[in-house]
């Protein structure tokens, strides 16, 4: 047999899965792995400021490709790398964490060395990866394949990170090549179930006059995009989604009801979901965020709620029945089912028209760069206004959403465009992020530059904390942040690379924004300048639900 190395196999993994770029830091523990890195015919090193960007940006490139991987030293690099993967864990995306620890020899001596507790115990930091993997192996050269396998495998089952610990001198141990590719299983169906769930919804629509399908995030983690779209052309149904759903379905169609978000939602939106004799929850997990506090009122009983392994109709579970086979079996119900009567939909937003020259509004804001997006665009928006004030507004065919409402880590956004952008170079992403978080995880603009990525950033300057304010203390000083020049900030990061750019008004802000079209293949630098007690409509509502419960 052919024979490569224990840091080679998992590599060539890795790549097999669709890895093209690993993100980290290095530290002495992890050289071994970086030298076979950098010698990967497939795969590419991206060296982050912090380990906490290169997880971060294993997230975004995770949402975009399947897939993700970063790489760490053993307990600083690890343990600062965790709420990024803890935030991949909550939301679903399968990223690989690998950490080079100290050798095996150290390790069977319980030697006192440097990134750790001098106590002898190797799997503190092993342990501490458990609540947010589900499935973790530290490496020798016996088990290594075997593990390697069983690992990644479990990645791409269950849609949530996985942990590999490689001691530095394992990385380079001699191993057999791996024979044959892995074996991806396909969810398990159980046809008895299939059946007899297809014979349930079949009567449920038939004697209904209107239905609406409901679209969230769950299609996309489990890759079933396709029978979604299958559902959708052969039923002709209207739909709206989950604003962690966002850049599913075409928000430009005229069967687009809009973003549902509870009783916070527009009312025709509400209407049309609520109101509705038959709802097909297409992949919806309701959380707080995005549910508008839990505030959705639907009737159980008129519900088709598919899920990843399961599907129920009413109070009737259907276990064996999975997301795909789920939406596949529904679509073909609709090419004899008679047509549903029409729902009540809105226009799309338009361009708010106030004086060009007055001060910039936050409503202005997200409606004038909604106006600007192109399907060759992807969003990135971070927690806060940024990410409230897009998640009503409908994208143009073709253009994707990122958001992470449910982790809700701020700062995240900037470094998850970096990865985002790297493994889909045929969109250009469009991050919109605050000023607070921003402070957060700007150093990574300079990985952006570093590495040829060329995002335009469109950083929201309101002086602090505003969602925060929103919620409790308006004035508070704990919600204020320290004054940057961010131009400057921009500038020394980027080298002066990148495109500066600055807006107070709706007129500087078209400019602006077509000056950053206009540079292509240039990381471009917006800041726009609103009031620092102006918030978007949906996050007013969504403030005060939050002020109460905290309360």
């Amino acid at each position: 047999m052919a024979k490569t190395t224990v840091t080679g196999y998992l590599l060539d993994r890795l790549a097999e899965l669709g890895v093209r770029h690993l993100f980290g830091v290095p530290g002495d523990y992890n050289l071994r792995l970086l030298d076979q890195v950098v010698d990967h015919p497939a795969i590419a090193w991206v060296g982050t400021a912090n380990e906490l960007g290169a997880a971060y940006a294993a997230d975004g490139y995770a949402r975009m490709r399947g897939i993700g991987a970063l790489l760490t030293t053993s307990g600083v690099g690890e343990l600062s790398a965790i709420n990024g993967v803890a935030g991949s864990y909550a939301e679903l995306l399968p990223v690989v964490h690998i950490t080079g620890s100290p050798s095996s020899a150290f390790e069977r001596t319980g030697a006192a060395v440097h990134h750790t507790a001098a106590d002898g115990d190797y799997e503190r930091f092993a342990r501490a990866q458990e609540s947010v993997s589900c499935a973790l192996a530290t490496l020798t050269p016996e088990n290594a394949a075997r593990e390697i396998d069983r690992v990644l495998l479990a990645a791409v089952e269950h849609r949530r990170p996985v942990y590999l610990r490689i001691p530095a001198d394992v990385a380079t141990a001699p191993i057999d090549a791996a024979e044959g590719p892995l074996r991806l299983a396909s969810p398990a169906v159980d046809e008895t179930a299939l059946q007899a769930f297809l014979e349930h919804a079949l009567k449920l629509l038939g004697d209904a006059r209107t239905a609406v399908v409901l679209v969230d995030h769950l299609v996309d983690r489990f890759g079933a995009q396709p029978e979604l779209d299958l559902l959708l052309a052969e039923s002709n149904l209207p739909y709206a989604d989950l604003a962690m759903g966002k850049g599913l379905v075409d928000e430009s169609d005229p069967r687009f009801v809009g973003t549902y978000v509870g009783g916070f939602s527009r009312p025709a939106t509400q209407r049309a979901v609520e109101g509705a004799d038959v709802l097909i929850q297409a992949g919806v997990r309701f959380t707080d965020t995005t549910s508008g506090f839990f505030s959705q009122q639907i009737d159980e009983a008129k519900v088709i709620d598919l899920q990843p392994g399961s599907a129920r109709i009413g109070s009737t579970a259907y276990v064996g029945v999975p997301l795909k086979a789920a939406l596949a079996g529904l679509a073909k119900l609709f090419v004899d089912l008679p047509r549903f009567e029409a729902v009540e939909t809105e226009d799309a937003d338009q361009v708010v028209a106030g004086d060009a020259d007055l001060p910039l509004s936050q409503e202005e804001l997200w409606s004038r760069v909604t106006a600007f997006l192109r399907g060759d665009h992807f969003v990135v928006a971070d927690q806060g206004t940024a990410f409230f004030g897009m998640s009503g507004q409908p994208l143009p065919a073709g253009a994707g959403f990122i958001g992470q409402p449910l982790w809700g880590s701020i700062g995240y956004a900037l470094p998850a465009v970096l990865g985002a952008q790297l493994a889909d170079d045929r969109r250009r992403g469009v991050l919109l992020i605050g000023d607070g978080a921003a402070q957060m995880t700007v150093q990574e603009l300079g990985s952006m530059v570093r590495y040829g990525v060329s995002p335009i950033v469109v950083l929201v300057n309101n002086q602090g904390y505003t969602i925060e304010r929103a919620i409790n203390g308006p004035r508070a000083p704990y919600n204020d942040i320290a004054p940057w020049n961010w131009s400057a900030v921009a500038a020394a990061m980027t080298g002066d690379r990148a495109l500066l750019l600055s807006a107070r008004t709706p007129a500087e802000l078209e400019t602006a924004l077509a000056e950053a079209d206009a540079a292509k293949g240039q990381l471009v630098f917006l800041e726009v300048h609103t009031g620092i007690d102006d918030i978007p409509p949906l996050l007013t509502r969504i403030a005060a639900a939050a002020g109460g419960r905290a309360a």
